[in-house]
């Protein structure tokens, strides 16, 4: 069902234990303090019935290619996949990889003090030093060669990654890597597939850029298409 990801080996801390745990179409690499596989497993069951049962509802709510207001009066998750499409432009579930990394991520800060949880290039991250991290972007020349350094931050963060070129997710774009910094991985995911369906040529990765700096709540902006990179935000590029 998953694809060889070679690039999870790129994003390790040595200091913290790394594991794997699938749940249906849900597949993560986390790294905590120690193996957390049940409590990852609850959490992930957990928030996936959330969804699922919303999803069976509601069926626009998975289908809808544009946002799609909610009641109020549901789980978090929900409403986090709602808002993050209103802001990015996008239906909800263009944020579901990244509200299902934060939400087990948060589940497991309460038994590990650093936390990284990726899910199909998109990632929350509790870390209590600078990291970086390995930009995957298809066949640029930037991609595996070129890392982020997202300094250290005392709250947990997300990066979330989006891609034309390649990858299951649906993009109207032609970028290799559109990469979001920003402290919600549901709005950042969003994001991340909002900015990439602008891109057709290198040309629209200023205005995509410029796009992206009016939303709230985005912090960091990486996008590549082929031999071309636009950068913008509280990260860093580092040659790897």
């Amino acid at each position: 069902m998953f694809e060889n990801r070679t690039y999870r080996s790129k994003i390790c801390k040595s200091e913290l234990v790394s594991f794997l745990v699938s749940v249906k179409e849900t597949n993560l690499h986390i790294q905590a303090d120690t193996n957390l596989s049940q409590k990852a497993v609850k959490a992930i069951l957990k928030c996936r019935n959330y969804i699922e049962n919303y999803i069976y509802k509601h069926p626009e709510f998975a289908k809808s290619f544009i946002p799609v207001k909610v009641n109020k009066i549901v789980p978090e998750i929900i409403n986090q996949m709602a808002d993050a499409g209103f802001e990015a432009n996008v239906g909800p579930m263009a944020a579901v990889a990244g509200a299902v990394a934060e939400y087990t991520g948060k589940a497991l800060l309460e038994h590990s003090k650093e936390i990284i949880v990726e899910n199909g290039g998109d990632i929350f991250i509790k870390s209590n030093t600078e990291i970086v991290f390995t930009i995957y972007a298809n066949k640029s020349p930037f991609s595996m060669k070129t890392g982020l350094l997202i300094k250290k931050k005392n709250n947990p963060y997300a990066l979330c990654t989006s891609s034309g070129t390649l990858g299951h997710s649906k993009s109207y774009g032609k970028a290799d890597a559109v990469t979001i910094l920003s402290d919600s991985a549901a709005l950042a995911d969003a994001c991340a597939t909002s900015l990439g369906n602008l891109i057709q040529n290198p040309d629209d990765i200023k205005k995509a850029i410029n796009m992206g700096k009016q939303i709230k709540g985005i912090s960091g902006i990486v996008i590549i298409q082929n031999k071309h990179i636009g950068l913008w935000g509280d990260l860093q590029l580092v040659k790897l």
